[in-house]
This record gives structure tokens, C-alpha cells and sequence, in this order.
């Protein structure tokens, strides 16, 4: 990854350009920059509603995320890293533009750029991390197809086929996004389990849901295994070379009112027929950290998660404000994955203030342990070695990690929104040796 100079300035440049271009369109249409529209370019003169109108929803945002390292980590010199996502896209309802009954059409190019704070400085980069201060982080800098997919919905859409490029947390184990640490951020099982594709990066793949009664539904859905879509260099790869197998994954969702107050609860399971490598064992089930062979190659991987999330208070009975708390207990193929098991709380309060009723405050404490499997890896490798931990080639022994973020998210405008937090992580990449870390970082979104 780049470093910080260079990426600030790709950055700012990109920044730069989009902003000269709203402000070009908003010397030509009401609305622009103004605080009360959704868009930072306004409604083009109108333009932007009529197309609304006719179906056609055109998507642009931005988002950017710093951290800097305040205290501890695996290096603790002072360093401020930045990475952003710009999306650009269209969200089409078919119904509207062209008669065809419950159908939508969804097309979406992401560009990427930046660097983490957690390869040098938070974790030991022997061991790499577990989570991520910086949750856009990790995906590159590369323009990429984040999604290109066809809906269709059948008797009165209780039955919904989705099929195209998507990703796995599009659709499954869907959770809010309202933190700048990736241990609170999106489906989780895309975060951790290496078979299950996490947007930006898409695959091709297909969903059905079932609508079971108004509060219920179930679904299934099949995507391609091919890491190679993660490339940087294939952003745009349309062909199915590399593909390994399929992921499977099935969820049940249920989303009740509960005296008045909105919910929704997850309960799913994956299972992927792609081969993946072991964490401990040889082809010979021997230690191949001690063997000096090749990893076993494991058959399939499988795993399963539970999400809440649950309206606990409204203000003045407006379920627009209020505290939602938020909950997960995952579980994941210790034989494969480095993170086993991963758990969540969180509360968030909307519109803390009278005065700020767009505004959220978040808490959040999360806990990831890694694989028995790997440790017992990692204490093999330096047995044999008999190296210690300020050896060069010492495999750091990797246990449980915890997360905690406190953030304030400002909604300066309909269209911007800018949370400092501050970030407490504990054991960095589950190492005990490595201090822990305090971290303050910036998160800003804006819509165009």
C-alpha cells in the first residue's frame, strides 16, 4: 500500500474534481450545497426528480476514514493513515421506467485508494490483524465493479430472485454500518471467513427470498468462490477462470415491533464447498509449521451467526430518535479461519439532542478470538525454531483481540456527515505482547 502523502494527494485530487464538478452543476440548479437537500449537488434543476420519477435513482458518495495512533500498538510512533471509497452507480426500478412488475436493476463502480494503520503500527505486522481501525481499508487502490445485478419478484413479491455480481454482505447478515472500526462494520462473516467476498469487491451470484408473512422471511443464495475478483488488477474480471467452488448461505430474518419499537433479528449459516487451507495440519495431519510440508488442503468450511438489533427508546414517540441496541455471536470454521468466534454490543442513541435530532452517539465493545488451531500453530513454528518474540522470524501467538469505539456522528447537512471517534483496542491481533492501543480516528460521508 501506498503511504500517506501519496495517497493524500490521489485523494485530495479526487475530492477536488467531484467538487468542482458539483459546484459546476450547482451554477445550473437549485439546491446545490444547500443543507436540506440529500444530494451535496442538489436536484439538477429538477432533473434529479424527475428521474426519480421515472425509476431511475442516480448513486454517488463518498467516504473517508482517518486514524491516528495516540498511544501503544506494536510501534508507537505517531502516524495518521487515510484511506476512501468513492461509489458511483444507478439503482433502477423497472416497474417505473418500464411497466415490469416488481423488478429492479442495480448497477454500481467503486474506486478505492489509501493505507491502514494497522499494518505497521497498531498490530505486529508478523501476525497481521484481526480487525481494522479503518474499516474501508484492505481493499486496495483500484476501481472495481461492486455490483451489476437483475431482481425479479413473483406472487406480489413474496418470492424475490436476485441474481448478478454482488456481494455476500449485500444480502446476508446484513448489519448497519455506524462505526469506523471493522469490528462493528457490515456482515461480519465477510470480514473474517476468506471464502465469503465482502463488498467493495463482487462476485457473480444468485438469491431467493421467500416472504413467509410480513414479519418473516427466509433465503438462500449461491456465489462463486474465485479470490482472484479481489485482485486489484481484475476490478472488471467478467469470467469464471479461477472459481473454486460455491458458498452457500441460508438466513432466516425476522423483523417484529416489539411495543411500538422496531427490531430485526438474523439467524444464518454458510457452507462453502471450496477447498481452503488448514491452519495446523499437513496432508499427514502432522504439525506443517514442524513438518516443513504444505498445508492440507480442507475440504469445505462452514460456520454460522445470530444478529440483533433492537429499539430500546423513542423520544416523544418518534422511532426516528432514540437508542437501538445492537448484538451478534458468530461462529466460524476453526480449522480454516483465524477468527473462530467473534460477539458485539453496541448502542447507539439517534438524535441525542433536541437541538441535534440528526445526530448519533455509538458505543461499542466487540471481542474476536483466533483459532485454537492457529496458536497451536504458532507454537509449533517456534518451538522447532526455538526463537522468542524479538527474534525477526518469531510467528506471534495470536489469542483474543477487543474492540471498543466511542464516536459522536455530526449530520452537519442532509448530505454530510462527519463522526470522530476514538478507538481502544486491546491485545492488537490477539498478542499479548503487543500494548494495547488508543486510537483516534475521523469517518466522513457524503452523498452527491
Amino acid at each position: 500500500m501506498r503511504r500517506l502523502a501519496a495517497t493524500t494527494r490521489h485523494s485530495t485530487a479526487l475530492f477536488t474534481l467531484v467538487t468542482a464538478c458539483a459546484w459546476s452543476l450547482g451554477a445550473q440548479a437549485d439546491g446545490a450545497f444547500a443543507a436540506d437537500s440529500q444530494w451535496m449537488t442538489g436536484d439538477w434543476g429538477g432533473t434529479r426528480t424527475d428521474l426519480l420519477n421515472k425509476g431511475i435513482d442516480i448513486q454517488m458518495a463518498y467516504l473517508g476514514e482517518a486514524a491516528s495512533n495516540l498511544r501503544g500498538g506494536y510501534d508507537n510512533h505517531h502516524a495518521t493513515r487515510y484511506a476512501d471509497q468513492f461509489t458511483l452507480g444507478a439503482a433502477i426500478d423497472l416497474q417505473k421506467l418500464l411497466g415490469w412488475q416488481d423488478a429492479q436493476f442495480m448497477l454500481e463502480v467503486s474506486n478505492t485508494n489509501g493505507s491502514s494503520l494497522d499494518d505497521d503500527r497498531i498490530s505486529d505486522p508478523r501476525a497481521g490483524s484481526l480487525s481494522a481501525a479503518q474499516e474501508i481499508s484492505g481493499n486496495g487502490s483500484t476501481t472495481r465493479l461492486a455490483e451489476l445485478w437483475f431482481s425479479k419478484g413473483f406472487l406480489d413479491n413474496a418470492l424475490n430472485i436476485k441474481a448478478g455480481r454482488f456481494a455476500f454482505g449485500d444480502d446476508f447478515a446484513v448489519e448497519d454500518c455506524l462505526f469506523e472500526n471493522l469490528a462493528f462494520c457490515g456482515s461480519q462473516p465477510g470480514n473474517y471467513v476468506g471464502n465469503i467476498t465482502q463488498g467493495p469487491v463482487s462476485t457473480w451470484a444468485a438469491r431467493v427470498k421467500y416472504k413467509l408473512n410480513d414479519q418473516v422471511y427466509a433465503q438462500v443464495g449461491v456465489f462463486d468462490v474465485n479470490d482472484s475478483y479481489g485482485d486489484n488488477g481484475n476490478g472488471f474480471k467478467l469470467n469464471g477462470s479461477g472459481t473454486t467452488g460455491a458458498m452457500i448461505p441460508v438466513e432466516l430474518v425476522w423483523t417484529p415491533t416489539l411495543g411500538q419499537l422496531p427490531g430485526e433479528y438474523h439467524a444464518g449459516y454458510y457452507y462453502s464447498t471450496a477447498r481452503a487451507d488448514d491452519l495446523y495440519k499437513d496432508a499427514n495431519d502432522q504439525p506443517a509449521a514442524v513438518t516443513g510440508d504444505d498445508y492440507r488442503r480442507d475440504n469445505s468450511q462452514h460456520g454460522w451467526w445470530l444478529t440483533g438489533k433492537q429499539q430500546l427508546t423513542t423520544v416523544n414517540g418518534d422511532a426516528a430518535r432514540g437508542l437501538v441496541l445492537y448484538a451478534n455471536i458468530s461462529a466460524f470454521d476453526a480449522a480454516t479461519t483465524e477468527v473462530d468466534s467473534y460477539q458485539k454490543l453496541a448502542l447507539v442513541y439517534k438524535g441525542p439532542f433536541d437541538a441535534r435530532p440528526a445526530d448519533t452517539l455509538g458505543l461499542g465493545v466487540a471481542r474476536l478470538h483466533a483459532s485454537n488451531q492457529y496458536l497451536r500453530n504458532a507454537r509449533a513454528a517456534n518451538q522447532a525454531s526455538g526463537l522468542s518474540f524479538d527474534d525477526a522470524d518469531y510467528v506471534p501467538e495470536q489469542h483474543t483481540e477487543y474492540d471498543v469505539e466511542l464516536n459522536y456522528g455530526i449530520q452537519l447537512t442532509q448530505w454530510l456527515n462527519v463522526r470522530p471517534n476514538l478507538q481502544y483496542i486491546v491485545h492488537p491481533g490477539g498478542v499479548r505482547e503487543v500494548q494495547n492501543a488508543l486510537v483516534a480516528g475521523l469517518q466522513v460521508q457524503s452523498t452527491f
